[in-house]
Parts: C-alpha cells; structure tokens; sequence
C-alpha cells in the first residue's frame, strides 16, 4: 500500500460486492433506463449486476485509464461515446478524486451516475452512491485479489526456528 496517500485498506469480499450492489439497486428500482454506461475496468462487474437486477439488457462502456495500480495518472480516453447519456445510467465501482468522473461527466453530462463506493474529494461527482469511505483508503476488489493458501502460525513459528 503507497505510504504516500493511502494509510487504510478496506477489502471487498465478492459476496460483499454483491449484497453492496443489490442494495444500490433498491433505490433505482422503478427507474426507467435506456441502457448501462460501465466506466471501465472497475465499473465492469457492477454494471453487469446492476444489469441482472434492474433487467436491463443494453450495455455501453466508456473506456479511461486514469490509474497504474495505486498510482493516478493522467486521464487517457480509450473509448468514449457518441450520446449526451439522456436517459442511461453510468455505473462505475468508486469515485475517489472524481478526475475520471469529471471526464466522464463531461461525456455523459445527461446520465444518471452512480458508483458503490465514494470517497469525499469525488463524492460530488456522482447522483448516487452507496457507502462512503475514507480518502485515504485504499480498496481492494476482489477481482484485484487471489485465494491462496496461508500457513498456520504454529508452523509458520516452527519454519522461523529451524
């Protein structure tokens, strides 16, 4: 975790994404949406929940690179999208400084933006959100992670000895 800018890591289990996702759609229930904008590559999954539960079948992407790991980059437009947004909802994971949602917003100035997790500098950005978290902290997806088997600490202990 970058010493610099992040001091706290929340972890996001698969089955807490989901439950985190579906709580979001109770509140858009009932809204008619033209179709899902999915901001890549986070607001991928999301988008493809939301989708499922809202029964909604016709989903866009606009595609930024704005991050290398932790770091912030400068916003790079891989793809972006020929409507205003009048009527769709842009879905990504997190507004954290709320530079991609500001490009973003620009492009879909119309769409109705939602992500499931903001932090304060971005929160601004978005129509909806689900839970805030702080700046300084660091999320880990679970698409970002991997199971892998951890040694019990009475043989971890036993290794160190020997």
């Amino acid at each position: 975790m970058s010493t610099e800018r992040y001091h706290n890591q929340f972890t996001i289990s698969w089955d807490r994404l989901h439950r985190d996702v579906r709580m979001l759609c109770h509140q858009l229930v009932g809204r008619d949406f033209k179709g899902i904008v999915a901001v890549t590559r986070g607001g991928l999954i999301p988008a493809a929940l939301i989708a499922r539960e809202l029964d909604i079948r016709l989903i866009d992407t606009v595609c930024i690179k704005s991050y290398e790991h932790m770091a912030q980059s400068s916003i790079n437009v891989l793809k972006g999208i020929d409507h205003d947004g009048d009527g769709w909802l842009l879905v990504d994971d997190l507004v954290d400084t709320g530079k991609t949602a500001g490009a973003v917003r620009e492009m879909l100035p119309r769409a109705h933006f939602v992500t499931i997790y903001a932090k304060p500098e971005g929160r601004p950005m978005v129509d909806q959100y689900l839970t805030e978290v702080a700046q300084d902290t660091w999320i880990q997806f679970p698409w970002d992670m991997g199971v892998s088997f951890v040694e019990p600490l009475v043989d971890q202990l036993r290794t160190r000895k020997e």
